[in-house]
């Protein structure tokens, strides 16, 4: 009879393995102010990995649309022009975009918009971050024509 080729268990193996629980990690947040700033809370600014005293920026949005949904920004680490730079407010950091944003179609004076920061790669060794906007304002009621079949009519 060959010896056959035996596979030998551990008593590591035999044991259940403990799961590590998964740190449940808030998403990165932020709003654009009535005065027109992306304000990035402090405690955004501390999940994302930058200094944001010396921080420069490039901001920019999906070209060819009209409508901005999302924004991103770029990190520069060397001096270049045409950068933005967070300005230090009480508990936050802002970096104003008035005219910009007026131009890409949002009202941020009447309505409040809220944005969700999400880290990209935008080129070797460079991340940037989408910045995902959402209007906090209802939806306004649908006045178009009804769709679909006629309810039919209750016989009373």
């Amino acid at each position: 009879m060959k010896a056959a080729q035996i596979r030998f268990f551990s008593p590591q193996e035999n044991s259940t393995p403990k799961e590590k629980k998964a740190k449940k990690v808030a998403p990165v947040t932020g709003y654009i102010s009535t005065a027109g700033k992306l304000v990035f809370p402090a405690k955004s600014i501390s999940q994302l990995d930058f200094d944001p005293e010396t921080a420069q920026f490039r901001i920019g949005t999906q070209e060819g649309k009209r409508k901005i949904k999302s924004l991103y920004v770029i990190p520069v680490t060397d001096e270049q022009e045409g950068t933005f730079e967070l300005e230090k407010a009480a508990k936050s950091y802002s970096i104003s975009l008035p005219i910009i944003l007026q131009k890409g179609g949002i009202d941020y004076s009447n309505s409040k918009y809220v944005f969700t920061v999400k880290p990209f790669d935008y080129e070797e060794g460079v991340v940037g971050y989408e910045l995902q906007l959402e209007d906090q304002a209802p939806k306004p009621a649908y006045t178009g024509k009804p769709r679909g079949r006629k309810p039919k009519a209750s016989e009373e």
